[in-house]
């Protein structure tokens, strides 16, 4: 009889153990989350995910989402200067969802204005949790090494001090409306040519006082949800794999508690990846030639050459990132932010951003509108930002000449039609993408419409832009320095 009434007991407690639920997010604790992960799950975990549907519209990437656990996924967006994201969604075919472009970091440092640097950020912030992100990748902080640089419109400054200061008020601004950043490239991410080749050798010194200082600085003083490490290497070491700057420097030295992803697909050993600090991989999947770390991970715990404590370390920070996101919360976002006003914030810090390097006679301001001469294709088609990870997908840019006109300046029409038929002649070649105008060659003025333009208006004006963006740094002839045919317009 005991034996039927022990083997009862026994089989109701395996069926009630069968039962009961898998510890989740909201119900248990981190740890005990992390307990009830599969070594399979927890290397998932460490692997950032392609974007999920709900929200593809808007996210670079999520961390791992499963249902068993309660974990939800995330959506990480582009960029530095505003919500990056497709404004055209499937089976939605009424509206188009644009985000604002704000003024460059390279235009916001040059108002050294921390006040209106926060503020700026916290428009973008309400953008990135109304349109259904839980953190913008941004603000980028590395330094202005070399004007070539193809992001540089992405960093502030060659100062780090001025980098600094205003990235942390960027960092306070947008999380401020209950989103994260992450402070990026980690560190000495300087060019774009061979990006993810390249070995910048830094001394000690200069390395502290120059390319560490500014991320110092806003990790110190704002306290930015993630860090995003970069694709280079650091004295002979990928950013991603180096133990002595993510952990030594940015953890025990400056106190950083938040999560540290990689730069999409960068680096080449998930392993050491993990044990230098980098909790999460992000890209995570194949993509192109780049390894996916899945199994290599998996593999290393198998045969103990990663500790399965390394993987919790780094799952317990990623945790603690999803518990303070939107999508934990359960946020209803509006797709619908205040975009009037946020344009408002954005002319503001343009109008602070302008610098006048020379006023000969006080030329400057013109007193009352008068009929004016536009030259230069910039004039007729705005570069309002970089390629890349930095571009926004805005609804509409003002150009020079519909600036002028909408404050009572008359343009006139001859020099008009000649750009007017350089910009239609380009795109009837076939360059219907975006900057298309912008990216070819200024056109040869004809110096007898100069002349002609200077008898029948008050004044001539001549803009000349350059067009960059990531993955390759500009070159010194004709992108940098003036070309034969732009010389040839201003002597004009």
């Amino acid at each position: 009889m005991k034996r039927i009434v022990l083997a009862a007991f026994l089989f109701v407690t395996l069926v009630l153990s069968a039962a009961e639920p898998a510890p989740t997010l909201r119900r248990n604790t981190v740890d005990e989350v992390i307990a009830a992960m599969t070594p399979e799950e927890k290397v998932l975990m460490v692997i950032g995910n392609k974007n999920n549907d709900r929200r593809r519209y808007i996210g670079e990437g999520s961390t791992w989402y499963c249902a068993r656990l309660g974990l939800m996924p995330t959506v990480m967006c582009d960029g530095p200067a505003g919500v990056r994201m497709k404004p055209f969604r499937d089976g939605d075919s009424t509206k188009a969802y644009y985000s604002t472009a704000f003024p460059t970091a390279t235009a916001l440092a040059a108002t050294w204005n921390t006040e209106l640097a926060e503020t700026v950020g916290g428009a973008m912030g309400s953008e990135t949790l109304e349109y259904g992100a839980d953190v913008l990748l941004a603000p980028a902080m590395n330094i202005q090494r070399d004007p070539l640089c193809g992001r540089n419109f992405e960093y502030y400054s060659e100062d780090p001090l001025l980098s600094g200061k205003m990235g942390a008020a960027m960092v306070r601004g947008i999380q401020s409306q209950g989103v994260g950043t992450s402070v990026k490239h980690f560190a000495a991410n300087n060019q774009e040519s061979n990006r993810k080749g390249v070995n910048a050798v830094i001394s000690q010194r200069a390395l502290r006082e120059i390319y560490l200082r500014g991320f110092e600085i806003a990790i110190r003083e704002a306290a930015p949800w993630t860090v995003m490490s970069s694709y280079n290497r650091l004295n002979g070491v990928y950013a991603s794999q180096n133990r002595d700057l993510l952990t030594t420097v940015l953890r025990d030295e400056w106190g950083f508690d938040g999560m540290v992803m990689t730069d999409w697909f960068a680096g080449d050993d998930g392993v050491a990846q993990m044990k230098a600090g980098n909790d999460i991989i992000m890209g995570g999947f194949p993509h192109g030639h780049y390894k996916y770390h899945q199994p290599e991970i998996l593999s290393a715990l198998s045969d103990k050459t990663l500790d399965e404590e390394v993987l919790d370390r780094n799952i317990r920070r990623i945790l603690g990132f999803v518990k303070k996101t939107p999508s934990y919360r359960e946020y209803a976002c509006s797709l619908n932010p205040d975009l009037a006003r946020h344009a408002q914030v954005a002319q503001r810090a343009a109008d602070e951003a302008m610098v006048l390097l020379k006023n000969d006679r006080n030329t400057l301001p013109v007193r009352k509108p008068n009929r004016v001469a536009l030259f230069g294709k910039t004039s007729y088609d705005f570069i309002a930002g970089g390629t890349g990870s930095g571009e926004v997908h805005y609804g509409h840019a003002v150009s020079l000449k519909e600036g002028l006109s909408n404050v009572g300046f008359r343009i006139s029409s001859a020099a008009d039609r000649f750009y007017t038929r350089f910009v239609d002649s380009v795109f009837a070649a076939g360059g219907h993408k975006k900057y298309a105008v912008t990216r070819s060659q200024e056109p040869r003025i004809d110096k007898a419409l100069v002349e002609a333009e200077a008898k029948v208006t008050d004044m001539g004006v001549v803009t000349l832009g350059r067009l960059s963006g990531e993955g390759v740094d500009r070159k010194e002839e004709g992108y940098f320095t003036l070309t034969a045919n732009e010389k040839e317009l201003i002597g004009a």
